[in-house]
């Protein structure tokens, strides 16, 4: 060991220890972001996301040990470190296009489990190999830093915890500073030159490697070249907008008669602004039946799950002396809301979880939208009886709540079925209506009074033709809804295995 120069002063090791464990877990926060424009982030992509760091890793574990012992030459774990950067730095250049083509090939293969089969198959392609050769590290340092038996505990809780601390900072860095400020490609370049520069400090010192040397720093280079865009959608051409916030994919994309906002590559519509104002033929129409049933000139609306402020706008279209309060928990998303979508002046937004929002405030409302689906998911914590029961607790005793639902499922067992019964548990008057053409259906829920009886009365006060004559609709296709017994609570909202069943029927 004596004749390698750099590892005479273990902080080296220590050094490469520290930052294995920081582009560790800039990794696996990056993969949840390339994964979540097309997956969603959903506790189950997470689960996977885990998973495979954790195969791999106890993999490269395993590997490692084994080969610092037979070959115990520090230039081979060196030249690890230097192939792992190299196809991280790669991942921005060809990792969309691994998901499309494995999406694209189980789409047709496959009929149940989608997301899990399709988002793990896209790990296990991308992110297995280069954590697995960053596997090997921890093994690998201990059996250059043991010195003795003696000392073989505190050297490797060393190493140990250069690892946890590195890892911290890997954590807290590409989810607070380098994927809002300059994305996820530049994220995955950003780490990868550090696991770069110390395999290549390594070789320098020792006077060796050179052929290898200048063939990773060349392939780095050209992913620095072709792998900084941001284009997740890299088959549109047309984009209004393109970007990420630290809780969001967004896409902002004209059409000829309205713009339309999308947190999620594959499918998916959150928000949309029509060119010419008016109904949209989407389910937000449908959601204009709870102001009408409140019967009140000047309602007092709270939207949880603002987006780009679609209702919003709608509300202040159609009932101009409503206070129309929203929240939204991405602020990237309010600031597009203001710059593409026309987000009318007099509608406030807050920043903040829906939840938590109605926790901080003890106002009243006469309508309380809830429409907070997460990319396809719902936040677990806006689908329980516990949630429900705040938000009728800050409804007038006119009050009228609604919900969209937007999966494509029915039955015993279904997402839908699980919501509206635990809605059904804490509204006395519940009733839905599906929205033709889509995968939509609006619930809407009250404490006293039949439901389809204040649309009715409703009606008689609405001046405006198009909202009168939606409205009619809407009262066509109104169903009162059979509660039963399937409830969700914060203990147990199984919303992302629900979502899921629902998204392979789709």
């Amino acid at each position: 060991m004596g004749e390698h120069k750099i590892l005479k002063n273990k902080y080296f090791l220590y050094l490469t220890e520290f930052f294995s464990g920081v582009s560790l877990m800039a990794v696996e926060l990056g993969a949840s972001r390339l994964l979540a424009p097309y997956f969603s982030s959903s506790q189950i992509v997470w689960t996977i996301i885990i998973g495979t760091i954790m195969i791999a890793m106890a993999l490269g574990n395993l590997y490692g040990g084994r080969t610092a012992d037979k070959n115990p030459d520090p230039a081979v774990l060196y030249r690890r470190v230097m192939i792992a950067a190299v196809w991280i730095a790669a991942i921005p250049v060809v990792g969309k296009y691994v998901i499309i083509a494995i999406s694209g090939l189980l789409v047709i293969a496959v009929d149940t489990n989608f997301l899990i089969i399709a988002a793990f198959a896209s790990c296990m392609v991308i992110f297995v190999y280069p954590l697995f050769l960053l596997g090997t590290v921890t093994p690998s340092l201990t059996k250059y830093t043991v010195d003795s038996l003696a000392e073989s505990g505190s050297t490797v809780g060393r190493l140990n915890a250069c690892n946890t601390i590195g890892s911290i900072l890997g954590t807290f860095l590409p989810t607070f500073v380098t994927i809002p400020a300059v994305g996820t490609s530049v994220t995955f370049l950003i780490f990868s030159g550090i696991l770069l520069c110390i395999g290549l400090a390594y070789f320098i010192s020792e006077g060796q490697g050179r052929k290898l040397s200048i063939i990773v720093v060349v392939l780095f280079l050209l992913c620095t070249v072709f792998g900084r865009s941001t284009a997740f959608a890299f088959w549109e051409n047309d984009l209004t907008y393109e970007g990420e916030s630290v809780y969001n994919y967004l896409q902002v994309k004209e059409l000829d008669d309205r713009t339309i906002l999308s947190t999620n590559v594959l499918f998916g519509v959150q928000s949309v602004k029509m060119k010419e104002d008016g109904l949209t033929g989407m389910y937000y129409d449908y959601a204009l039946a709870a102001p009408v049933m409140a019967q009140s000139k000047a309602p007092r609306i709270l939207i949880l799950g603002n987006g780009s402020g679609t209702y919003a706008t709608q509300c202040r279209l159609y009932f101009p002396d409503a206070v129309i309060e929203g929240v939204e928990i991405d602020e990237r998303i309010t600031d597009l809301a203001r710059e593409y979508f026309a987000l009318p002046d007099g509608v406030s937004v807050t920043t903040y979880d829906g939840r938590a929002y109605l926790q901080a405030v003890d106002g009243q409302y006469d309508v309380i939208l809830v429409d907070a689906y997460q990319d396809i998911t719902i936040p677990f914590q806006m689908s329980s009886v516990e949630f429900f029961k705040m938000v009728r607790d800050h409804l007038t005793a006119n009050g009228v709540m609604a919900v969209n639902m937007n999966m494509p499922s029915d039955g015993a067992g279904s997402i839908n079925e699980a919501l509206c019964d635990t809605i059904a548990s804490v509204f006395p008057q519940v009733a839905t209506v599906d929205v033709p053409h889509t995968t939509n259906r609006e619930l809407l829920a009250c404490m006293d009074g039949d439901l389809a009886e204040k649309l009715s009365a409703g009606i008689e006060a609405v001046d405006a033709i198009d909202l009168r004559s939606m409205m009619f609709k809407v009262k066509d296709g109104l169903t009162d809804y059979a509660a039963g017994d399937n409830r969700l609570t914060d203990d147990k909202a199984p919303v992302e295995v629900l979502g899921m069943r629902a998204i392979d029927a789709l």
